[in-house]
């Protein structure tokens, strides 16, 4: 369903070695309205619940709730460092409508 680059495996685990509050959570990602494309993504540290899909990593686990899921299937999360800033980068090819300029959002 959902593939991390290597490098975003790396720094996810940095992040949950840095965060106290990350200890003994899966990292949820989902999407929610929002973002100038329509759609966003989200990162946060959650329970699991039994609705989830896991994606279990080395280090972590990722969740993903059942509405999220629908917009997230082939996905790819990697992490870019550049001039403009460092952060998580995320491929998705069910963007029907593409993505806008932030990359932070798209379109169903």
């Amino acid at each position: 369903m959902v593939t991390l680059t290597d490098v975003a495996q790396d720094r996810i685990r940095g992040i949950i070695s840095e965060t106290p509050e990350a200890q003994g959570k899966v990292l949820r990602l989902f999407v929610e309205g929002g973002g100038c494309a329509g759609f966003q993504y989200g990162f946060t540290f959650d329970d699991k619940t039994a609705e989830d899909t896991v994606v279990t990593q080395p280090g972590f686990e990722l969740a993903i709730d059942p509405g999220s899921a629908m917009y997230l299937m082939g996905v790819t999360i990697d992490y870019v460092e550049s001039l403009q800033g460092a952060g998580f980068k995320i491929e998705n090819p069910s963007a029907g409508g593409g993505h806008c300029g932030c990359g932070k959002s798209f379109s169903a």
